[in-house]
C-alpha cells in the first residue's frame, strides 16, 4: 500500500492533507493541538488506516469558532469531523475510526472479551492521566502523591496488563490500548526530564520498557510525532507557569 508523505507537527503547523475527489460528505477533519498526547492517538489511528484528513492545529488560548461549534460542551480537542459530523474524546474517536473504516488495519479485536480488555486498559490510562499532569504542575506534597500514583500505575501495567505475552496490546499489530498508552509513555519521559526525577526505569519495569521501545519503532508513530525538543520546551514552560503561580 502506497502511503503519503509523513509530517512532523509543531506549534505553528496547520496541515491540510487534501484529496480533490473527497467531497464534503466523506471529508475528514481533525481539530487538535500539537502538544497534546490525546491528539496523537487520533493522528496515529488515521495514519495506520491510511485515511486522508485535514489537520487544524488549535491555539487553546484563542480557540477557533469552528472548534467551539463542533465541541460546544467541553470546548476541548481533539475533535474529529467526518462528513460535517463531530466526534469528541480521543478514545471514542479512535473506536469510531475503527468502526467506520473496518477494512484496513483493525484497531480493536473481533473477540468480545479481547475487545473489552482493550477498552479496560484504555480507560485505565485515561483515569490515571490526571496524576501525570499533577506531577508536572505542582510541588511539595501534591507532587509527591502524584509521583507515587504514577509508580503504582506503571507497576500495574507491568504486572497485570499482559505485557510480555505478545508484542503489542493488539497482538502483532498496534491496537486501541497501544494508541492510548503510547503517547503517555513518550510525554512521561519529557516530564521526567523537566521535573528531574526518573520514575520509568528500565530495570524496574522491563516489560513496559520493551513495549515502549517496540512502539517507538512503528513507522506511523515514529514519523508522526512532535519533536522531543519542542515538547520539552513546551513542558518546561508549563511547569514554570503553574509552579510560579502557586508559590
Amino acid at each position: 500500500m502506497q502511503r503519503r508523505s509523513y509530517y512532523k507537527f509543531s506549534e505553528t503547523t496547520s496541515l491540510t492533507i487534501n484529496n480533490n475527489k473527497m467531497g464534503e460528505e466523506s471529508s475528514v477533519k481533525l481539530f487538535g493541538v500539537w502538544s497534546s498526547p490525546f491528539t496523537y492517538r487520533v493522528i496515529w489511528a488515521l495514519e495506520l488506516k491510511d485515511i486522508e484528513y485535514e489537520f487544524n492545529n488549535e491555539d487553546l488560548r484563542n480557540k477557533s469558532e469552528m472548534l467551539l461549534q463542533y465541541n460546544p460542551v467541553h470546548k476541548k480537542t481533539p475533535v474529529l469531523v467526518h462528513g460535517g459530523k463531530p466526534i469528541s474524546e480521543s478514545s471514542i474517536i479512535v473506536e469510531y475510526i475503527d468502526e467506520t473504516w473496518p477494512e484496513s488495519y483493525p484497531l480493536l479485536p473481533k473477540d468480545p472479551y479481547e475487545k473489552a480488555v482493550a477498552r479496560f486498559w484504555t480507560k485505565f490510562i485515561d483515569d490515571k492521566c490526571i496524576s501525570i499532569e499533577t506531577w508536572l504542575l505542582t510541588t511539595g506534597e501534591k507532587q509527591d502523591t502524584a509521583e507515587n500514583e504514577i509508580s503504582e500505575m506503571l507497576k500495574t501495567i507491568e504486572e497485570k496488563s499482559g505485557l510480555g505475552e505478545k508484542k503489542f496490546y493488539g497482538g502483532d499489530t498496534v491496537g486501541l490500548a497501544d494508541l492510548a498508552i503510547a503517547p503517555m509513555a513518550y510525554w512521561l519521559e519529557a516530564i521526567e526530564e523537566v521535573v528531574g526525577v526518573k520514575i520509568f526505569e528500565a530495570d524496574k519495569f522491563p516489560k513496559f520498557h520493551e513495549w515502549t521501545e517496540s512502539i517507538k519503532q512503528v513507522l506511523v508513530i515514529k514519523e508522526n510525532l512532535t519533536k522531543y525538543t519542542d515538547l520539552l520546551d513546551y513542558i518546561k514552560g508549563l511547569r514554570v507557569k503553574y509552579t510560579t503561580a502557586s508559590s
